[in-house]
């Protein structure tokens, strides 16, 4: 009997408001240097640390993923914690991935502005077992105090966010490049991030 292949998964969850280029490169890079054999983009329903009031629907932020990431044979989309609904927990996503991939090696990838919160993340020790933590030095945000269950992971300094698209398009400035071709198209035809006149 053969023995069956251990798959390197990584998981990167966000909001993915919108997703753009800068995760993608960030999805890649961590992808190479750590020989993972795929990496599932997980859109939250709700993340539990952000206000909430300029989050697009779960429904558009999870198919931008999906036109984003479609000529890309190592990525996927999940929506598991879109079908979920309410606040996500890393926890709750984690234990569901490891159902489905429970002899696999479950690579969490976040960035390094997220540090600041783990300390406040639901059963963090439980966390810890379940993967393997890689955090993605962004520049910005230097890293401090950097707890040993961590691997560190230098990324290429691309400084977008998801804020600074919205803030384009807000301005009505342009933000093409910032974001795939199809996932601009996307926005433009829904008319996402606008702002509503009262």
């Amino acid at each position: 009997m053969g023995s069956e292949l251990i798959m390197r998964i990584g998981i990167l969850g966000g909001t993915f408001n919108p997703v753009h280029i800068g995760h993608l490169i960030l999805a890649e890079e961590v992808r190479e240097k750590l020989k993972l054999d795929k990496v599932i983009f997980v859109p939250a329903y709700l993340p539990p640390h952000k206000n909430n009031s300029d989050i697009a629907k779960p429904e558009h932020r999870y198919k931008m993923i999906s036109l984003a990431i479609s000529t890309n044979k190592y990525f996927s989309v999940s929506d598991v914690e879109i079908k979920r609904k309410g606040r996500s927990y890393t926890i709750d996503t984690l234990r569901e991935f490891k159902m489905v991939y429970s002899k696999d090696s479950l690579y969490f990838i976040t960035g390094s502005d997220l540090l600041k919160y783990l300390p406040q993340w639901k059963d963090l020790k439980e966390v810890i077992k379940m993967v393997k933590f890689v955090v993605a030095t962004r520049p910005g945000y230097p890293l401090e105090k950097i707890p040993d269950y961590i691997k560190t992971i230098g990324i290429r300094a691309v400084d977008i966010s998801g804020f600074e698209v919205r803030q384009c398009i807000k301005h009505n400035t342009s933000f093409r490049y910032l974001v795939p071709d199809a996932v601009f198209k996307y926005i433009a035809k829904n008319k996402l991030y606008k702002v509503v006149a009262d």
